[in-house]
């Protein structure tokens, strides 16, 4: 099965560390709650001065699934500092806004969530998991990964992560399926101007999601 996944933005570089860990059934699921976008996506700066560093962990959950999360802040492309957070669009999606990503799988169930924060209040965006990594071009990222290729373009097929922005500009969502990734055909999320199946892709976060 794949795993799901729960992503929240973090900016610069990247990082990456892998290891057992508690997961979403050990306490350490940052996707739930009600409040702002907080937990990893502080946007503090790296050793050396990068003003917000991407990164990524994951493990095997307690109950034998695996979990992953990746962070990241955005910043348009051709920045000074690289980011794998892009922005196409900096007035929906501003540089220094931040996104999680969060992924949890079992046998039974892919859970994949998105925590956010820094973006324009009370405002609707729709989003989605994309088949190939963020570049310069929105196009980059291919279209939506979808379970039966070339199927239903819908939240059951897809993964839906549609969010609102609360009046501080913080906004999450949550996808449940009970089906998993394919081995590396989900590699990015795509944060496009209008809730649905389409949409300007405005922002994109390269994701290693797992199958």
């Amino acid at each position: 099965m794949g795993a799901a996944a729960l992503v929240m933005l973090a900016g610069g570089g990247a990082s990456i560390a892998h290891g057992a860990a508690d997961g979403p059934d050990g306490g350490g699921h940052a996707a739930h709650g009600t409040g702002s976008a907080g937990g990893s996506a502080d946007g503090k700066a790296s050793a050396d001065g990068r003003a917000g560093e991407v990164g990524m962990v994951g493990g095997a959950s307690r109950s034998g699934g695996f979990w992953m999360r990746a962070d990241g802040v955005f910043s348009p492309p051709g920045s000074f500092v690289p980011s794998d957070a892009l922005t196409y669009d900096t007035a929906l999606v501003p540089a220094a806004a931040r996104i999680e990503v969060t992924q949890y799988a079992d046998r039974t169930t892919t859970r994949v969530g998105t925590r956010l924060k820094g973006f324009p209040p009370n405002r609707a965006y729709g989003m989605h998991v994309h088949t190939s990594p963020c570049g310069a071009d929105p196009a980059s990222a291919g279209p939506h990964y979808q379970h039966r290729a070339s199927a239903t373009a819908d939240p059951v097929n897809e993964v839906w992560l549609d969010f609102r922005t609360d009046r501080n500009g913080a906004g999450e969502a949550e996808a449940r399926h009970d089906w998993g990734f394919r081995d590396g055909g989900a590699r990015s999320v795509i944060i496009h101007d209008e809730q649905g199946g389409a949409g300007k892709r405005i922002a994109c976060f390269t994701v290693p999601f797992s199958s």
